[in-house]
């Protein structure tokens, strides 16, 4: 028997159907949580619009109009009209394409990088591990929102700019997930078995170790795209990420907050829009988290 199970598991087809039998799972048990459903609708939805913004949209987002100043809510307008007589829901429709370029990139840039480095950590060991793991405690001694604004200082005022440093401040997450999970990996028997059959380092990394570490990585990288759509807002908030005329949702709250008693439509509506696009990457995300976790399962 145990001849037998060792066969099995240096059989490639036989791992490879026992993993899509376990991504079925998970991906049936995502659909049948209700909170994950109702997250997963919500990014959908975001995802619809920005892919047709011009169609639903009903004015341009760059359009001004003087004297439509601060109009309320109307057939018209209607989510009302800005300071400079811009279409609210204009705006916020074509932000959703700004939004949904600030979560790729910015956990793009999280992941590859964060990835990587708890990767070689973990896997390697000693005074590489040392090295690396002290960089990202310095990174996370600083709080993530003070530690971006200092990123974009140094770069410069730009949406760009704002996401690079929005991505580098979520590194740290990703290397210590990757890195916690490489060292329990790394143990098991099927990489020793890799390496007595002289698999390379690199080779046995990313091609036996990596791929095991898949389910921490995807539910740290839906998590993170809520918090890298709130640091993105609240630079923009700050005039440090988007410029103006980019219909971003947090420059849309700087730009009304001086109006925030006469015309309060003009922060609630995009206000609102972070917070459900916030919500549905956050309820995907512990749906993921309770999917993917193998002690979870009944």
């Amino acid at each position: 028997m145990a001849a037998e199970a060792k066969a099995d598991q240096m059989d490639p087809a036989i791992n490879r159907k026992k993993n899509s039998s376990l991504w079925l799972d998970s991906l049936s048990r995502v659909i049948k949580s209700k909170t994950s459903l109702i997250g997963l609708v919500i990014i959908t939805l975001l995802i619809v619009v920005a892919i047709f913004a011009p169609q639903i949209a009903t004015h341009s987002p760059t359009d001004q109009s003087i004297i439509d100043r601060y109009q309320s809510p109307s057939s018209e307008h209607l989510l009302g009209t800005d300071e400079l007589g811009r279409d609210i829901f204009s705006r916020i429709v074509y932000g959703s394409r700004i939004t949904i370029q600030i979560g790729v990139i910015t956990v793009g840039i999280s992941m590859i990088v964060g990835v990587f480095l708890g990767a070689v950590a973990g896997f390697f060991g000693r005074w590489v591990d040392q090295i690396i793991m002290r960089l990202i405690d310095i990174m996370m001694a600083f709080p993530s929102i003070l530690l971006a604004i200092a990123l974009v200082a140094v770069l410069g005022k730009s949406l760009t700019n704002a996401m690079i440093a929005v991505g580098i401040v979520g590194v740290p997450h990703f290397a210590r997930i990757v890195r916690s999970t490489v060292l329990s990996v790394k143990e098991t028997e099927y990489i020793e078995a890799s390496r007595v059959i002289g698999a390379k380092n690199g080779r046995i990394l990313f091609s036996h170790v990596l791929p095991n570490c898949l389910a921490p990585i995807i539910v740290q990288a839906t998590l993170t795209i809520g918090t890298a759509i709130l640091d993105a807002a609240g630079l923009s908030f700050l005039g440090l990420g988007a410029q103006p005329p980019l219909p971003e949702w947090g420059a849309m709250l700087s730009d009304g907050r001086s109006a925030l008693q006469t015309a309060p439509w003009v922060v609630m509506f995009p206000g609102f829009a972070i917070l459900l696009v916030v919500l549905g990457f956050n309820l995907l995300g512990d749906g993921l988290r309770d999917a993917l976790d193998p002690r979870l399962k009944q």
